[in-house]
């Protein structure tokens, strides 16, 4: 297995991209602010025309050198028994989420496949049911990866095979008995306050909680962090919690709020029986659990390889200038063999557990590792 990264500040040359001659790629990773992606989309096309290209724009870009911004990180990878194969879909609208999960992996042959990567546009779908849909086709394959990631939460774009766009999603299959495939998530987040009753939602979209204005009971408890909605709610996710009060392990973070209507609208679907309860976090506990998902993902077997981390925008506004800590905490346990590569995201997906049942997370690191047997 080889795997080569480059960190650009500017468009690149066809020098700057001479990594990539000989055609050996074949995967290019592109995690970008949403400039650099536009930049680059026509230059790696030419540099590299046979190799699988999937990236997306981000909220910061991780590497093995850390953390940046308004960066571009490309990170190239060649197997010696793992074949590759991507599908593409176009999101029709959030309605769509779970038919364009299914269109998805119907477009990767089930022959082989050990596990898949996947990419999204992060502001206007419905990350779960995206997921429900791909788990209904593909089974117990573990699927890893995340929604691009944008601060302003207005638009995001998704690098596939076919260009870039703000509506398409991309899933690239990895086949073939040689793939290693660790993984690993945690958040580090503490809940607070009571829990409350979810009253009326729908799907991903809150409406009620114990009766009240789910917006409502929301800014009351943000206080001055309410008047800079949604983006303050990254600093404020709920936890879900189950029918019988207990947690299930699972973190919703906010994409949008609708005043008329007194909602919130969630990264992800909401248990309609179950409860939520606010979470705030130190960055000294975000630091920690970022270990402790590389340490779920570093298996005995693990060698030199590639480490795929995406992290939450809200955890990367909390940590502020202490961000690199997290990625820090990762590369101490899996060392200087594997490169790391990965952004900052609207939501993430992971399998969850010890189990290879998939799961959108938010506010929450995971990683995914491959390397080859």
């Amino acid at each position: 297995m080889r795997v080569e990264q480059q960190v650009f500040r500017g468009v690149p040359t066809s020098v700057d991209l001479g990594f990539l001659a000989g055609g050996w790629a074949q995967l290019i990773l592109v995690f970008a602010s949403p400039g650099w992606l536009q930049a680059l989309q026509a230059p790696l096309a030419q540099a590299a025309p046979a190799a699988v290209r999937m990236g997306c724009c981000t909220a910061g870009e991780i590497s093995s050198r850390g953390v940046s911004d308004d960066t571009a990180v490309v990170t190239a990878v060649s197997f010696d028994r793992v074949q590759v194969r991507a599908a593409v879909t176009r999101l029709a609208g959030m309605a769509d989420a779970q038919a364009a999960g299914e269109r998805l992996a119907q477009g990767l042959p089930a022959d082989g496949l050990r596990a898949v990567l996947l990419l999204s546009q992060g502001v206007g779908i419905n990350g779960s049911a995206l997921l429900q849909g791909m788990k209904g086709v593909l089974g117990g394959v573990p699927i890893a990866g995340g929604l691009a990631g944008d601060v302003s939460f207005q638009a995001t774009w998704v690098l596939t095979p076919e260009g870039l766009s703000q509506d398409q999603l991309v899933a690239v299959g990895l086949y073939g008995d040689a793939l290693q495939f660790d993984f690993g998530c945690y958040g580090g987040w503490t809940p607070f306050g009571p829990a409350r009753k979810v009253t009326r939602s729908e799907h991903n979209v809150l409406y009620e909680l114990d009766g009240e204005p789910a917006l409502e009971i929301y800014k009351r408890y943000l206080g001055s962090h309410a008047q800079g909605l949604p983006g303050s709610g990254l600093l404020f996710p709920f936890a879900m919690l189950g029918e019988d009060d207990q947690e299930v392990g699972l973190v919703r973070t906010i994409l949008g709020v609708n005043e008329a209507e007194g909602s919130v609208t969630l990264a992800g679907d909401i248990d309609p029986d179950g409860y939520l309860r606010l979470m705030h976090a130190s960055t000294d506990a975000l630091v920690d659990g970022a270990g402790t998902a590389a340490q779920q993902s570093a298996t005995p077997r693990s060698g030199p390889g590639l480490a795929l981390l995406v992290s939450c925008v809200g955890r990367k506004l909390v940590m502020g200038d202490r961000v690199d800590e997290e990625v820090e905490a990762v590369a101490d346990v899996f060392g200087p063999g594997v490169t790391l590569t990965g952004f900052y995201s609207n939501g993430e997906v992971s399998p969850a557990g010890t189990l290879l049942d998939c799961k959108l997370h938010n506010q929450t690191m995971t990683i995914a590792r491959l390397h080859e047997a």
